[in-house]
């Protein structure tokens, strides 16, 4: 898969898609990573991707122009409606599990990384396919969400995680009626007084896959009661 990102601080990238799952799938080449500078797009000598607001009031707002012809030059026009163009903002729809496995099948998606007090609305009109936020805050623009996204896309391709049964067990799984995980334990078997369940070192499977069960119901009742609500 084919990621670009379109940003004013394409320096902001580097560290990050370099590490981690990110990284891997890079050195394997099943993805790769291209980051679009929006100021090469920009509509004079001082490289301005921003101005003042129509209507007045505080902040900047990135214009379209620079925006719309980023996407144009990693679009093709066959690929128009096709290729997702994601616009990260708070007005979005919630970015989910299920929704990083069905971008994890497209071939290109291309990030819209919004700055300061917003984006042009014409750019949604004209070439965004899809608004997404990560969650119900703001954060300083799009670049971090649009990682956060990647990241969870990448996990989804074979070859990238080192076993590949884990994501089998991922929270919010829609197979599992949108559940967390169950608790882990790992060695030492008791530490500060606190022993690791019997269950767990018994070796026998059939008893650890009902207690994993019941783990993941009970802490997604006590942390994210939601979720069995919803499914």
């Amino acid at each position: 898969m084919d990621f670009y990102f379109i940003t004013i601080f394409p320096e902001l990238f580097s560290g990050v898609l370099e590490t981690g799952v990110l990284g891997i799938a890079a050195r394997k080449g099943i993805a790769r990573y291209n980051l679009v500078n929006l100021r090469d797009f920009a509509v004079d000598s001082h490289r301005s991707v921003d101005d003042y607001p129509y209507g007045g009031g505080p902040g900047m707002v990135m214009m379209a122009p620079p925006i719309v012809e980023a996407v144009e030059s990693v679009r093709g026009e066959d690929e128009k409606g096709k290729t997702p163009v994601i616009l990260l903002s708070p007005t979005g729809r919630r970015f989910t599990q299920s929704m990083a496995s069905e971008l994890a099948s497209e071939e290109k998606i291309v990030f819209i990384c919004g700055r300061y007090k917003g984006v042009d609305e014409r750019v949604r009109e004209l070439v965004v396919t899809d608004t997404v936020s990560i969650g119900d805050y703001v954060v300083s623009g799009g670049e971090l969400p649009s990682l956060v996204i990647a990241d969870s896309v990448v996990r989804h391709f074979p070859g990238v995680l080192g076993d590949e049964r884990s994501r089998d067990t991922d929270s919010f799984d829609i197979e599992r009626g949108k559940s967390l995980d169950s608790a882990y334990f790992t060695r030492p078997p008791e530490y500060r007084g606190i022993k690791v369940p019997e269950v767990l070192i018994s070796g026998d499977h059939a008893r650890i896959d009902e207690w994993r069960e019941n783990s993941a119901h009970e802490r997604t009742r006590s942390f994210r009661p939601e979720l069995l609500d919803d499914a």
